[in-house]
């Protein structure tokens, strides 16, 4: 099957990924640190991220944007809405190949084709926020992404 002429093939390494910011965090334990060092390393790395970021829970149910890269987000996100609710809602990873198709899809950026969510965890076992990497590509996330930014979350916030 041919690839799509939008669709940027990734050529991220996963694990030069996860040990350049297991280096950078070395030692550091505040999480708006954490947060503001792996959106930029994860932004950075891959064509295919158009915004990478936190949104981070402040009240029950309720997350306000956290440290990104890339344009404007969205400043509140409640846990019942959009993809980035459903993860925090499920504690699941979301990953979302057409997020038009995705039902209560909250638009923060008109351009955003795809979409992962992975809920993040403190050392305590609390949700404390979820990562939200966006693509201006459809279906531009496999699940190896997902498993490989699942381990690298665990590892940064989780110790």
């Amino acid at each position: 099957m041919a690839e799509a002429p939008d669709q940027v093939r990734s050529t991220l390494d996963h694990d030069d990924l996860h040990k350049r910011i297991m280096a950078l965090v070395a030692g550091e334990t505040d999480e708006v640190a954490l947060m503001a060092t792996v959106a930029c390393e994860v932004h950075h790395s891959d064509d295919r991220f158009d915004w990478t970021g936190f949104y981070r829970v402040v009240a029950p149910e309720l997350m306000k944007i956290g440290p990104y890269q890339g344009g404007h987000g969205c400043l509140v996100i409640p846990f019942s809405r959009g993809v980035c609710g459903a993860a925090a809602r499920t504690g699941q990873s979301q990953l979302i190949p057409d997020v038009d198709a995705f039902p209560d899809h909250i638009a923060c950026a008109s351009s955003t084709r795809s979409e992962l969510v992975l809920p993040v965890w403190g050392c305590d076992g609390a949700l404390i926020g979820v990562f939200d990497i966006d693509s201006d590509q459809p279906d531009a996330f496999q699940k190896a992404d997902a498993d490989a930014f699942r381990k690298m979350l665990d590892d940064v916030f989780r110790g």
